[in-house]
């Protein structure tokens, strides 16, 4: 007994490793995960990219074009150093880099709506490394996140969702159905699987070095506050707070720093969600940290004036909700504005309803005329006319008897009383 016991342990442990491993190949090959996630991506990434754009549109020759204290001889001369490469140093004439701000203006546009994405998804990185390589001292930061994750998003799938080329592949769904399948080699079935197989693997793929990079991204900058005294302290928030070139609105500013205990909670909150967020994925518990990382962001957006580094931030924390959440949404609008249509036409059907006029009773005509009923009926034998004047006689008659008997004795009674 104990060697049958000891024996199917050791099969189970054997086979353990081997069923990890088959879990995990299924897992990565069988089929694209996260693509809602990173449809959102593409749409976060590529309209904050071009609300970035148009807002310096006005400034664009002073930052990355021939007005730029940084010329393009500097920036070749740090790219020896740096290895960077950027398409704006191509050519020294103005007309080139105004035909290079339209062309990122209109890429950047396409990537958003999701138009040949795999194409648009390539233009797009360039786009953001070549702008970002020509002033690379000149941006607030927040463009390092998204200069990584337009070079990790041309790996993903990221127009299977919510996208132009969704649409037409859904309007061609039907002709391809109907149309009788080519009889195709066995080899052109094999290629044909095998790119599908590599497509997902590839996907799969950057979809998890998205994802370390948050969790990365997130672990460092808690540990690094954590070495500091300031943050130990609870006072760098309020440093922060005082900095000149961080206040876009100094009124603001020094309302929260009034707050100092609010000030210190909200520190050690920073910190202690950012060194825990990579250990609390992999449960319910993600939910709230990432509202609270959330409504971190936004204050970061709003006191320190850095809406590209906080807009940046709150796309990539998307990349951690199910596809089920972002399924859901569309049916969660349409009830709230279901709900919202209701209440809205309630109030007019309670005005509505009191400009109908008063009916009669059991025992008052409210019309000068007698109701006329099909003939074949046997109480409907009458036809339109003066109303008799029996007929309040009789209703007042049978209301006389209508608390004694059956109910529906009396009702019957009751409407034939009033129809006689």
């Amino acid at each position: 007994m104990q060697s049958e016991t000891h024996r199917a342990t050791s099969l189970g442990a054997e086979r353990w490793p081997a069923d990890r491993i088959t879990t995990a190949w299924h897992l990565l090959t069988g089929r694209p995960v996260s693509l809602y996630a990173a449809s959102v991506l593409r749409i976060g990434y590529g309209l904050l990219y071009l609300i970035f754009l148009l807002r310096e549109f006005p400034h664009r020759a002073e930052i990355w074009g021939p007005d730029s204290p940084w010329t393009p001889a500097l920036a070749r001369e740090l790219f020896e150093q740096t290895g960077w490469r950027s398409i704006l140093t191509l050519s020294d004439s103005r007309a080139y880099f105004e035909f290079c701000y339209v062309l990122a203006l209109v890429t950047s546009a396409l990537f958003l709506l999701g138009w040949r994405t795999r194409v648009m998804s390539v233009l797009f990185a360039v786009v953001v490394c070549s702008f970002h390589a020509r002033a690379i001292f000149m941006t607030d930061g927040g463009d390092n996140l998204v200069l990584l994750m337009a070079i990790y998003l041309v790996l993903t799938a990221c127009g299977r969702r919510w996208s132009l080329d969704a649409r037409r592949a859904r309007l061609r769904a039907p002709r391809a159905d109907s149309a009788p399948e080519p009889a195709g080699s066995r080899l052109a079935r094999q290629l044909r699987e095998s790119r599908t197989t590599l497509i997902t693997v590839v996907h799969n793929c950057g979809m998890l070095v998205i994802a370390a990079q948050v969790c990365l991204l997130y672990g460092s900058a808690g540990l690094y506050k954590v070495q500091g005294p300031s943050w130990g302290g609870g006072t760098a928030l309020h440093y922060v707070l005082n900095l000149e070139l961080f206040r876009p609105w100094p009124a603001l500013s020094h309302f929260v720093d009034e707050h100092t205990l609010l000030i210190a909670i909200a520190g050690y909150m920073t910190v202690l969600l950012q060194v825990a967020f990579p250990f609390v994925l992999f449960g319910r518990l993600k939910y709230p940290v990432l509202v609270m990382l959330l409504g971190m962001h936004f204050g970061i957006a709003v006191l320190m004036g850095l809406p590209l580094f906080s807009g940046a931030m709150i796309v990539a924390d998307a990349v951690f909700l199910p596809d089920r959440f972002y399924t859901l949404l569309p049916h969660l609008c349409r009830r709230a504005a279901q709900r919202r249509n209701g209440r809205q036409r309630a109030p007019e059907r309670a005005a509505g309803s009191g400009t109908v006029p008063t009916q009669g009773g059991p025992g008052a005509l409210g019309s000068k005329h007698r109701v006329v009923l099909p003939a074949d009926r046997k109480d409907a034998t009458l036809t339109a006319g003066p109303a008799s004047s029996q007929v309040p006689q009789k209703a007042a008659e049978s209301q006389t008897v209508e608390n004694t008997g059956d109910p529906d004795d009396r009702c019957s009674r009751r409407l034939r009383g009033v129809l006689d």
